[in-house]
């Protein structure tokens, strides 16, 4: 805990009296109404985590509605999904991402010039949802449906500084420490490393911090999924269709919003599911190789480095030495904490990683462009009425 201030604005979770903080919630939301993402799997309406989660919802009673984009094989799992949510106080919208009258409705898109069906998962959805909740809010929160002790205050403390008039930010992320308290574990592995020594590892191969690589470092967890934002930043960012999904937000919100307009905000203690370490197409194996893919287009895009053969090795061997690094502090760390910490496994997580710098390096460069989503204004461009169209198929889906 430390009250420390740098380039983000951190507001922290010192003494916060909840009942105060929420009843201030609901008077701004009152004047500037807000919506909660949240993408799901349809598995995970099986998991335990998403029962409480929908408990603690119907205490966000400032909230104008709750819009689900959900991925599900069939009709079966999509009527499963709605009839879980059905006692839900707040308006909620649960959206087959990938259902026939959704494909039907991009697959016309296409004529316009824009292709979105090449794009699956949680990029997609997500950016579908967007579409549909900025309709209505002034003010968007995203979060997973996974999270284990979810309390009504994660949605709470994200929108809270946007949606008050004399904080006035426009986008917030959140942080938190990955630590499971009963099993004594630390997780969040894929930041503490991989994107935590990729980034100083970039800063001692170029010489310098480039300015989107301090951007992120000022940020306690920048590849965290829950953040908020106004719904105009919602209209106006491009998703990367994969993992990719918080790099490329958090390169958007770099492009397009003042630093003082971005804060971050304490969320304490996190735990969801833990992915496997799994191979190039699966688990955290292959978020690392999307968010590396990511990272090089932005750092290219917006400080022009050169990435070649000879680039990605010698960032491989620097990434490789301060992820040892990170290693031996962690270990400290967890023993300070009495935790559990396996050294071995967490090398052998490295050595994994450290061979995506060159895959996923080189993959990038054969295919630098083409994994966007185009933001909603160019699509609400080619075709005005795009996100009516698609918020009068969620309703006529959810009524039927």
């Amino acid at each position: 805990m430390d009250v420390k201030q740098e380039e983000i604005t951190t507001l922290h979770e010192l003494c916060v009296d909840e009942n105060k903080l929420m009843k201030n919630m609901c008077d701004a939301a009152a004047e500037r109404p807000v919506s909660i993402v949240m993408p799901m799997l349809y598995r995970e309406v099986k998991n335990d985590a998403l029962e409480n989660i929908a408990k603690r919802l119907n205490k966000c009673g400032y909230v104008n509605e709750i819009v689900i984009p959900l991925a599900a094989k069939n009709e079966k799992e999509f009527a499963h999904v709605k009839r879980f949510f059905k006692d839900l106080k707040i308006p909620t919208l649960i959206m087959w991402c990938n259902g026939p009258k959704i494909e039907k409705l991009l697959n016309e898109l296409r004529s316009d010039g824009i292709n979105l069906l090449r794009y699956r998962g949680k990029g997609r959805d997500v950016w579908l949802a967007l579409g549909v909740a900025s309709l209505k809010s002034y003010a968007i929160v995203l979060h997973d449906a996974d999270i284990q002790g979810y309390t009504e205050m994660i949605p709470t403390k994200l929108l809270y500084p946007i949606v008050e008039p004399e904080l006035d930010f426009k986008f917030n992320k959140g942080y938190y420490a990955r630590v499971n308290l009963d099993k004594k574990i630390m997780y969040g592995r894929v930041f503490r490393l991989f994107l935590h020594p990729l980034l100083q590892s970039l800063v001692d191969e170029i010489g310098h911090e480039l300015d989107f690589v301090r951007f992120l470092r000022s940020f306690r967890y920048p590849i965290s999924g829950e953040f908020a934002l106004t719904s105009d930043l919602a209209r106006d960012v491009d998703i990367p269709g994969d993992w990719g999904i918080e790099i490329g937000i958090m390169a958007e919100m770099y492009r397009n919003v003042t630093s003082k307009r971005i804060c971050q905000t304490d969320l304490g203690f996190y735990d969801h599911k833990h992915q496997k370490i799994g191979s190039t197409d699966t688990g955290l194996v292959k978020m690392t190789n999307d968010i590396l893919k990511t990272l090089l287009r932005v750092l290219i895009e917006e400080d022009h480095i050169q990435v070649s053969r000879e680039f990605l090795i010698s960032l491989r061997v620097l990434y490789q030495r301060n992820a040892q690094d990170c290693i031996r502090k962690y270990h400290a760390d967890a023993q300070f904490n009495n935790l559990r910490y396996d050294r071995h496994s967490e090398e052998t997580m490295v050595e994994k990683f450290s061979r995506q710098i060159m895959d996923s390096g080189i993959n990038y460069m054969r295919k630098p462009v083409g994994t966007r989503i185009p933001d909603w204004l160019r699509t609400i461009s080619a075709r005005k009425k795009i996100r009516e169209q698609l918020l009068d198929i969620v309703i006529a889906d959810n009524e039927s």
